[in-house]
């Protein structure tokens, strides 16, 4: 059988199709709050006037709808094994964002067969409109978490001001670096209640990551924290919709426009969730 890979971005190259920005969010810990930021940061991003897609890539605890308050029946699988097409398990909200339902299926997903491979570059034409695709993976540094960040073009690494939360944030840009030495790592700290805390703990985590694995990451911001955000999820709302004049979102304003600024952008360009699945698949032959 031909390269999966190779197929795949011959094919996305003979459709002309755009490449969007995949975003792999990840957290060396749970309980850092990194779904509620993947999912108020594409709000956020939304507003600056991007068409932002949530896949929903935490295969243990798919949990990306509740947040938005909706129950999916399909998800990436069904498109593979031709149940569904793509168009018809992409999630539309009320908030000015889509998403794709988690799947627990990793392996299936990489090793699709040919048949599957067609039918999901078939369903990628109807993203051509898509600007930025953020991937929200599963808390912690399993395997399947390492290859979706891989997979992707940039990598933004939650944390919070606890030193568990730092240590594990930076063992998992250690652990990105030693297989991708020219990551795009960027970092936000989440939870901030203390102003002296703002670059302290970015700053920090910045600065030994140079000294001691020779890697620039870039802190592009914090979130505070806030009370309407436990509020705004006993409510399934999100918070950024719920209030977006409360102090997290006005942070995640902040954030959203240093992501798209032009003069934050890596010279290598994106390459799109053909390439991100390409990625995936090129480095499950690697298993």
């Amino acid at each position: 059988m031909k390269d999966q890979a190779d197929e795949l971005r011959k094919m996305m190259r003979k459709k002309n199709m755009r490449k969007q920005r995949v975003i792999a969010v990840a957290s060396g810990k749970g309980g850092v709050g990194k779904t509620n930021l993947s999912i108020n940061l594409a709000i956020a991003l939304s507003r600056l006037n991007q068409n932002v897609l949530v896949l929903d890539a935490d295969l243990g605890l798919a949990n990306v709808n509740i947040i938005l308050g909706s129950t999916p029946e399909f998800n990436l699988l069904h498109v593979v094994r031709g149940v569904k097409t793509l168009p018809q398990i992409i999630m539309n909200t009320p908030f000015g964002i889509k998403y794709i339902a988690g799947a627990s299926g990793f392996s299936e997903l990489a090793n699709m067969s040919e048949q599957g491979l067609t039918r999901l570059i078939t369903g990628l034409e109807y993203l051509n409109n898509t600007d930025i695709i953020i991937v929200d993976t599963s808390a912690g540094i399993s395997d399947s978490v390492l290859y979706f960040i891989l997979a992707a073009d940039e990598s933004l690494i939650i944390t919070t001001p606890e030193p568990t939360a730092m240590l594990d944030a930076y063992g998992m840009i250690k652990t990105i670096t030693s297989e991708k030495k020219n990551a795009d790592i960027k970092l936000i700290v989440n939870r901030v209640s203390k102003k002296s805390d703002v670059n302290k703990v970015g700053n920090r985590i910045v600065s030994i990551s140079k000294e001691y694995l020779d890697i620039d990451v870039d802190y592009i911001g914090h979130v505070f924290d806030d009370n309407t955000v436990p509020y705004s999820v006993l409510r399934q709302v999100p918070f950024y919709a719920y209030d977006n004049k409360c102090g997290a979102s006005v942070c995640l304003d902040n954030i959203a426009r240093k992501i798209i600024d032009p003069k934050n952008e890596k010279e290598k360009k994106p390459e799109g969730l053909g390439g991100f699945f390409g990625n995936l698949m090129n480095m499950s032959k690697k298993i």
